[in-house]
């Protein structure tokens, strides 16, 4: 296979920037994104993501581009590109397609191209290779070959790093199934898994999130049944876990890129063999309308206390799909401002992790610097940043009124700090 490795990594978010990174270290390596903006903050070592720091980014050799003729001499080629779903809830592919579409343009005989985006089993082989074999006129597993690597990035999360976590790797043959192993294996230092085809380690990656969100479905449906009997969930789920093998998950939004998305890619490709997945769909429906009882609980518990619900001032603690990081892709804090707002009531947000420019435009949620004392009817812990831990029940109480609710979602604080939990 190829001796003199020349990497390109294509698309620079949360997934790409870290692993160029990583392969910059041992090997020529240019990060390329379709966003002229990205790349000039990169090129700053600016990382809006936060995920890494700016001496980590001016320290490496790593090169940025968004002009994909500079990555035409590279002959491995790395696609981290987003697999989102559409307003219909199905698959969108038009990104990886069309990274697969650039790649194949520049394409050579002997080249490489490895996939780490979330999709289901047969995107790679049925979707995408058609792609490069069109725009290359080269031929797959005989002048190209193809892998698949799915990615395992935490947002936000420093103890679980690329060089920490397993690797899942595969390709289209056995020749490029080892040295895609060995070329991860020299920046992995848990190691490599070799899956048995690349069906098999797309399949794995899309369970690995569809797994998760079955289980906090669950847990979200015991908070409804533990609500009606007025038992407190945290206080059932803390007495189950001194069992050895009860598995420990809590209630809450479910958002972000990888589990309120990833299963409806499986289940996509299910009902186009025929099968409806009855489990998988049922608890996405469930943990979609998370962000609705919330708000209607809410509302109903303020009535229920005397506090004025329409024309009320609401507080939002947290925008992120999850806390200690800026990501706010899929976040469903959002469906919860949007169900107050039908209720009449003014909502007001804050968050120190997000870029405020970001979520105007990418919402057109208006966010405020920091809460006025004494102004809300209700404050609602949306998120568990350790900035909303650190400042304390006792601040974030006086940002309530005198007679105001605090809403814990995230389980922040103990149960007789706050008026209401999940």
């Amino acid at each position: 296979m190829i001796k003199d490795i020349e990497i390109a990594v294509i698309g620079l978010g949360y997934v790409g920037l870290p692993l160029a990174i990583e392969f910059s270290k041992n090997y020529p390596t240019i990060g390329y994104d379709i966003s002229s903006k990205r790349v000039n903050e990169l090129l700053k070592a600016d990382d809006k993501t936060l995920e890494l720091k700016k001496n980590e980014i001016e320290s490496s050799n790593i090169s940025f581009t968004d002009d994909i003729s500079n990555i035409k001499g590279c002959n491995v080629y790395i696609i981290t590109v987003p697999t989102p779903i559409d307003d219909h809830k199905n698959p969108d592919l038009s990104p990886i397609l069309n990274a697969s579409k650039f790649v194949g343009k520049i394409l050579n005989k002997g080249d490489i191209i490895i996939y780490e985006s979330t999709v289901y089993p047969g995107v790679t082989e049925d979707e995408c290779v058609p792609v490069l074999e069109n725009n290359s006129k080269l031929k797959y597993n005989l002048d190209f070959f193809v892998g698949y690597s799915p990615e395992r990035i935490n947002p936000g999360d420093k103890n679980h790093s690329i060089r920490n976590i397993l690797k899942v790797v595969s390709g289209s043959n056995e020749d490029s199934l080892n040295f895609i192993d060995k070329l991860y294996s020299s920046i992995i230092d848990a190691g490599t898994y070799k899956a048995s085809s690349i069906k098999v380690a797309e399949a794995a990656k899309v369970i690995e999130n569809t797994q998760r969100d079955l289980n906090i479905g669950l847990i979200n449906e015991l908070a409804l049944i533990f609500n009606k009997l007025d038992i407190d969930t945290e206080e059932v789920l803390k007495a189950a876990e001194t069992k050895w093998n009860f598995l420990s998950f809590r209630p809450g939004l479910v958002g972000g890129h990888c589990i309120g998305v990833d299963p409806y890619y499986l289940t996509h490709k299910a009902e186009s063999v025929g099968y409806r997945p009855e489990i998988i769909l049922s608890s996405r429906r469930l943990n979609d309308s998370m962000g609705e009882y919330v708000a209607t609980r809410l509302i109903k518990f303020m009535h229920k206390v005397g506090i004025k619900t329409h024309d009320s001032s609401i507080l939002i603690l947290g925008l992120t799909f999850k806390e200690n990081c800026p990501d706010i892709r899929n976040s469903k804090v959002i469906s919860i401002i949007e169900e107050l707002k039908d209720y009449g009531a003014n909502i007001d947000c804050y968050d120190p992790w997000i870029d405020r420019d970001s979520i105007k435009k990418e919402f057109d949620i208006k966010t405020i610097s920091y809460p006025k004392k004494r102004t809300y009817d209700a404050v609602i812990i949306a998120v568990a940043h350790e900035k909303f831990k650190e400042l304390g029940i006792k601040n974030i109480r006086n940002f309530g009124k005198k007679e105001s609710v605090i809403f814990d979602l995230k389980y922040l604080f103990n149960k007789h700090e706050t008026d209401l939990r999940l």
